[in-house]
């Protein structure tokens, strides 16, 4: 069966869950969501399910004349990430932090944390709650994945200094983040954002320089990134790079987030598309993960606006029925993926696989803060007015401007999470 640990998650939106999946092949007999898993009390579910449906209402709450805008300035001025510079001593703990340790103390979590104690396993998590009462009951070892590039206090126990929770962090910012929050720096490694193994194929990324070199085409018809770079080309991507090879049709993938605040954005997508769907020049993917709603919504307006032809063609809406099943299909997806189209969530690390990552406006502070770090390295760029997609783009792929943002998450963002969160998780538990 191999060395196995708890995987915790949470059914908070996609991204909690998206970070847990790759790490599925050490899981202990399934990925525990602590909010939703079976072993949870009603009681404890119901807190949960409050929670999640408020997380989901502020986040379309914008669509509400007037006092929508409101409400979401108050909801994430209690989720807000004070500003990096100047560099200071953060570790006093916030009101949020000293709100979950009170829920916790009155026994938050405790039926998650009992079924924890069934099996003494090394416990992971990519949601902070359950690492920080799985620290309140005194467990031993205690990983939490950081999934974002910057994160609020609340992630981090009243006293980090006593905290045995070791956090597994995806850059050199969340690093330096955790540090100022009062984490020791032995209790901080830096691993990289856990991707999954089927886009990357093992130790010399095959599956990843294998996609990589067929998209540097489609996104270079005109071979002017390619032209300048075509030794480093050779020499990275080896046999799969072939500059002889003709594009085939570009494909964006186009990602609705668990809330579903995106979704008029896709609608204008492939409005503005539509010539060059009817037509097979491009192929679009709208994924609605495991919205059902909102893949009614998607064909509603495809057959609005005459496209039901391209549907299966050029066009397709990705829907399934279990966060599982979704996460293997947008992973299938993603190797003929040439844009990906999301806001800047903790898909911001797939810029890794080689993927441009075309930015919708950012949800909250860590989204502020992953956009930043996306422009940093080079690797994404912010959408431009949705009524100049198309020419937009044209102007984008004449310039090979998207091969080059291709190129440079390849080589600037970290691919290798997955498997050294597995190393570290083992490496004193043998």
């Amino acid at each position: 069966m191999g060395k196995k640990a708890w995987v915790v998650s949470a059914d908070m939106g996609y991204g909690h869950q998206r970070a847990a999946y790759p790490l599925k092949d050490v899981a202990y007999d399934r990925i525990v969501n602590a909010n939703s898993d079976k072993a949870l009390s009603e009681k404890e579910k119901r807190i949960w399910a409050k929670t999640r449906l408020y997380y989901e209402f502020v986040s379309n709450v914008n669509d509400i004349p007037y006092i929508g805008p409101l409400i979401f300035k108050i909801y994430y001025y209690f989720q807000d990430i004070t500003p990096f510079y100047p560099l200071r001593d953060e570790s006093n703990p916030s009101f949020s932090a000293k709100y979950l340790h009170r829920r916790i103390r009155k026994g938050f979590c405790r039926s998650l944390i009992n079924h924890l104690k069934e099996k003494e396993l090394p416990l992971i998590t990519t949601f902070f709650i359950p690492a920080i009462a799985a620290n309140y009951y005194n467990f031993k070892k205690i990983y939490c994945v950081v999934t974002d590039t910057d994160i609020n206090r609340i992630w981090v126990p009243k006293n980090p200094k006593k905290s045995n929770i070791t956090y597994l962090a995806p850059c050199s910012s969340a690093y330096k983040r955790l540090l100022s929050y009062g984490v020791p720096h032995n209790k901080i490694i830096i691993t990289g954002f856990p991707l999954p193994k089927e886009n990357i194929g093992g130790k010399h990324s095959p599956i990843t320089r294998k996609a990589l070199a067929r998209r540097i085409i489609n996104l270079d018809p005109k071979k002017k990134f390619i032209g300048h770079h075509e030794e480093s080309l050779n020499r990275e991507l080896g046999k799969y790079f072939d500059r002889k090879k003709k594009p085939g049709p570009l494909t964006i993938t186009f990602t609705v987030g668990g809330a579903g605040a995106q979704k008029k954005l896709g609608v204008k997508l492939i409005k503005r598309f539509k010539n060059k769907l009817i037509n097979e020049k491009i192929r679009i993917y709208l994924v609605a993960g495991t919205r059902i709603d909102l893949k009614q919504f998607f064909l509603e307006k495809t057959k609005l606006f005459g496209l039901s032809s391209a549907l299966g063609k050029s066009l397709f809406i990705i829907c399934e029925l279990s966060k599982k099943d979704y996460f293997s299909k947008f992973n299938e997806i993603l190797n003929e993926t040439d844009i990906l189209w999301t806001k800047p969530s903790e898909l911001s690390f797939y810029s890794a696989l080689g993927i441009p990552i075309v930015m919708t406006p950012p949800l909250g502070s860590h989204e502020y803060r992953n956009k930043r770090w996306l422009l940093d390295i080079g690797a994404g760029i912010e959408q431009e007015e949705t009524t100049h997609f198309s020419e937009w783009l044209e102007d984008l792929l004449e310039e090979g401007f998207l091969a080059r943002k291709a190129w440079l998450g390849y080589l600037n963002a970290p691919r290798m999470g997955t498997y050294n969160i597995e190393r570290v998780l083992f490496s004193d538990n043998k």
